[in-house]
């Protein structure tokens, strides 16, 4: 499912290399729906979108379109755990309606039906990587 939020940028974290095969970097971004009360949403890029923040700076004002992900994960002891992770894919400055070359509309869904992940990240556009991560 496709999201967006506009808002200011205050955390960029350096990439991680998390293992040969995948990348992340997470930053963080305000927003209020009431003033009084400021949200601050960590997001994260993967893979190839990580270098999406490189042209943006704390302070900045952006809109983020982003997916909602979640994963259950079975640790050593047989442990059923669950994970969930915001998924930028794409990121403008704020009031910039410009769209990147090769980059997907956010998804739409119609009445009844899900909206369609964004999940040319995966290899074979899965959505899933082949390993024991716990996300």
């Amino acid at each position: 499912m496709s999201f967006e939020l506009t808002g200011r940028v205050v955390e960029i974290t350096p990439t991680q290399q998390v293992s040969d095969k995948f990348r992340k970097r997470e930053f963080v971004v305000e927003f209020a729906e009431n003033t009084q009360y400021p949200e601050f949403v960590k997001l994260e890029l993967v893979q190839d979108k990580c270098d999406l923040l490189d042209k943006f700076a704390v302070g900045q004002e952006v809109e983020v379109m982003f997916n909602l992900k979640g994963r259950r994960w079975t640790d050593a002891k047989g442990e059923v755990k669950y994970f969930n992770s915001l998924q930028a894919w794409k990121i403008n400055a704020a009031g910039s309606k410009a769209t990147a070359p090769n980059s997907p509309a956010p998804a739409k869904a119609e009445a009844g039906q899900p909206a369609r992940p964004y999940t040319d990240w995966a290899p074979n556009g899965e959505g899933n990587l082949d390993d024991d991560l716990p996300f």
